[in-house]
């Protein structure tokens, strides 16, 4: 039986270019995300490519619903044997620090945090039974490196980075691969990329990432299983004391 990677948040950037990266080399694919249009979208575009898929309609933000989902999943392929979690959407922005408040980050939480860490509860007695799998989280260059006037995102996912690294050195004993892609850019393709650039919020030089390059990455992070994390760019440039 193939092995199924199942892609949460998928959407026109790097959700789609992941799975079709892991759907080159056979995998077949569950795609997560809340609108059902978009889903079936993605499904039609993955079969034009010869690549089995399958959508699954879900809100990230309610971390109880995780089993249901799983199971679905399951219920569809018969297993999960790769996890990349990254739903940021167009509509969540940046908060400066000295704004930022417990209902900001509480509304943050459910889905950069509390989701994922439901998402792993779910799928590791699989994996620990079959000795391998392997999940993979995305998150922005703020959980990295804090910086001026981009916060909000970043202490929640830095959280969530934290966890990754200390799942790493649990799992990796047992088969099982964790890692991190931390992206100092926009992704082309991407609602949350043309949403900026339309509105003109982009600073002049922001990189922007190609996100068949990022799911190489994410490939190469699998295959290798010998970092915790990738930065792209490598060298961003981006100082904390960056205005």
């Amino acid at each position: 039986m193939s092995k199924v990677i199942a892609v949460f948040g998928a959407g026109t950037g790097l959700g789609t270019s992941v799975a079709r990266r892991f759907g080159r080399e056979g995998f077949r694919v569950a795609l997560v995300a809340r609108r059902k249009d978009r889903l079936d979208t993605l499904v039609e575009t993955l079969a034009a490519d010869g690549i089995e898929a399958a959508g699954f309609s879900a809100d990230l933000s309610y971390p109880a619903g995780v089993p249901d989902l799983i199971a679905a999943i399951r219920a569809q392929f018969g297993r999960i044997d790769v996890v990349e979690y990254g739903p940021i959407g167009g509509e969540q922005g940046f908060i400066p620090a000295a704004q930022l408040d417990a209902a900001a980050l509480e509304a943050l939480l459910p889905l950069l945090l509390l989701t994922p860490v439901e998402v792993v509860r779910a799928v590791l007695p699989e994996w620990t039974e079959r000795g391998d799998g392997a999940f993979l989280l995305t998150h922005g260059y703020s959980a990295v490196q804090p910086l001026p006037h981009l916060s909000g995102f970043g202490p929640v996912m830095s959280a969530a980075r934290n966890y990754v690294y200390s799942l790493h050195g649990e799992l990796a004993p047992e088969g099982i691969y964790v890692g991190t892609l931390a992206i100092a850019a926009y992704i082309a393709r991407s609602e949350t990329a043309e949403a900026a650039l339309a509105a003109r919020e982009a600073p002049p030089g922001f990189p922007i990432a190609d996100p068949d390059d990022l799911a190489e990455h994410y490939w190469n992070m699998y295959v290798a299983r010998d970092r915790v994390e990738q930065v792209h760019p490598e060298n961003p440039g981006l100082h904390p004391d960056a205005k």
